[in-house]
């Protein structure tokens, strides 16, 4: 048995799901960010009581770093980290747009671009191919008219995300190509089972949230 934790709050979804050697065992979905601190640990431990297990039996921890909600980040590699120390067991952090990558089956397109909604014209976004090789690595943009026009003129780009509305009414791109797709916990569990065949671990100790830009806050 090799059953895997796989939480996911980086976004307004929050989701986090219980996977065995690959296939789901069961997920739970919160749609409520503000409620992500008092909703994660209760949904865990319905999930391991569903599924007939105790938490000693999860092999592994995989969680979502970021880019993404600041305080969600916080909650989800938090309760990460405190259950890798409590069970000694290993920790897998995976970016959440390459999740979110994850959720995209052939579309048709050359590349793909996942964006979170980073507020005001902002996103964070990366650009893949289908084998899911990064072509521009995770970034927070300022959206213009121009953004991407270099990859546009040479490829058909799906962009998705609660982020790229904002780029559809921007661009009239005849390259550019626009989807509703879902990513939460369970494109985390298909990355995570590759990953905990490879033993490829994060450190538990210097682990952090992948912010890319900085917090600020105004003062009143």
């Amino acid at each position: 048995m090799s059953y895997i934790l796989n939480i996911d709050t980086a976004v307004t979804t929050g989701s986090v799901c219980l996977s065995n050697n690959g296939e789901l065992t069961g997920i739970a979905i919160n749609h409520q960010q503000q409620d992500h601190a008092a909703w994660l640990q209760p949904a865990i431990k319905k999930l391991l009581y569903d599924a007939g297990i105790s938490i000693g039996e999860v092999r592994a921890i995989a969680v979502s770093i970021g880019p993404g909600s600041y305080t969600g980040l916080r909650i989800g590699l938090a309760s990460a980290k405190g259950l890798c120390y409590a069970l000694n067991i290993p920790l897998i952090a995976v970016g959440t747009l390459d999740m979110m990558a994850a959720a995209t089956a052939d579309k048709g397109t050359d590349l793909i671009c996942p964006m979170i909604d980073a507020r005001r014209a902002e996103v964070f976004t990366a650009v893949y191919n289908h084998a899911r090789d990064v072509i521009v690595a995770p970034c927070a943009m300022i959206l213009e008219v121009k953004s991407f026009i270099h990859l546009l003129d040479e490829h058909t780009i799906l962009f998705f995300g609660n982020g790229s509305t904002k780029f559809k009414k921007m661009i009239t791109h005849k390259n550019a190509r626009f989807e509703t797709i879902e990513a939460n916990a369970l494109q985390l569990m298909k990355i995570s089972n590759n990953r905990l065949l490879l033993e490829d671990f994060n450190s538990v100790a210097y682990t952090e949230p992948m912010y890319i830009k900085n917090f600020h806050s105004s003062v009143k």
